[in-house]
């Protein structure tokens, strides 16, 4: 979905581009209805969800690199090396195809992309056999913001826990609610994940169980003031307004 698509489709859901970071984490999560299991807000004064705590947030541990925009990928047919290609994703997310419309790579891993092109190409070659390689892609990396000395976007080199994200953008000030740091997840192109760290009582108790691992695309935000409640999910188009929001 491009950029305009997508602000009209949350301009048509009703989301409140005019509010605050701390008017959205202030935010109650809509009701559960029947048969659905959406998870109810994290209580910021004691870093739990729902009442119990959870060491990671929710999905894959290791999930597969997803396609992004300005990636190149190679595309090998094996029984037609007429139709091999060398693509690079537009920023509209597009391949543009030999021989055929273009089709939305972005957010695919390199498995779907294969499946999806198989798919696409068995309209016009009897069963194509497809190998998609990843040639050039964007870098793993993660992003601080608020309340460090350093706030910004670093590379993800090898593995890497909150604490020493932290350390690498140069620490907490004097100003920072450690307490309360928050962790921003992408689960989806649409919507990103949120989990309330409390650092100061890990510190204190010598519990590293909150110290989760970091995945590239993640954002931490070290928050001024105390925050009273935490939406789980939103949409990631909110999380630029962490990127300067030392003040909340």
């Amino acid at each position: 979905m491009d950029r305009v698509a997508l602000v009209c489709w949350l301009a048509l859901s009703g989301f409140p581009f005019w509010e605050s970071p701390a008017a959205l984490l202030a935010q109650e999560a809509p009701p559960v209805l029947a048969g659905e299991t959406v998870s109810r807000p994290w209580d910021a004064k004691t870093g739990t969800a729902g009442g119990a705590w959870s060491p990671a947030l929710t999905g894959e541990r290791h999930p597969l690199y997803r396609i992004a925009r300005s990636d190149v990928v190679e595309l090998n047919f094996s029984f037609t090396p007429e139709f091999h290609q060398v693509l690079t994703v537009q920023p509209d997310g597009y391949l543009a195809l030999k021989d055929l419309p273009a089709l939305y790579a972005a957010g695919m891993t390199v498995p779907q992309l294969q499946e999806a092109l198989v798919e696409a190409y068995a309209g016009i070659l009897r069963d194509p056999e497809i190998t998609v390689i990843l040639k050039d892609f964007e870098r793993p990396y993660f992003t601080v913001s608020g309340e460090v000395a350093r706030p910004g976007k670093y590379e993800l080199r090898g593995e890497m826990t909150v604490t020493e994200a932290l350390a690498v953008a140069g620490g907490w000030n004097g100003q920072a609610k450690h307490s309360q740091v928050v962790l921003f997840r992408r689960v989806s192109p649409l919507m990103a994940e949120a989990k309330l760290l409390n650092l100061k009582r890990m510190f204190q108790t010598r519990d590293l169980g909150e110290d989760v691992a970091v995945h590239s695309g993640d954002m931490l935000f070290v928050p001024r003031n105390a925050l009273s409640k935490i939406r789980q999910f939103l949409p990631t188009s909110s999380l630029g307004l962490y990127g300067n929001a030392t003040r909340f």
